[in-house]
């Protein structure tokens, strides 16, 4: 294998794993939105939430 074949695929292997985190942070906030919107539709509200309100 060639050097510069070694460097492409090291920064394309780089890059795949980067982008793969990215996807799986994005996809985790979406999971954890839907739960706390379920989570007030039920009336558990947030403890900083009365922190605010007195």
């Amino acid at each position: 294998m060639s050097h510069l074949a070694f460097v492409l695929l090291s920064y394309g292997i780089s890059l795949a794993v980067l982008l793969g985190l990215v996807a799986w942070l994005l996809i985790d906030q979406r999971v954890q939105r839907m739960e706390l919107q379920r989570l007030e539709a039920q009336g558990i509200r947030r403890r900083s939430q009365k922190a605010q309100e007195t």
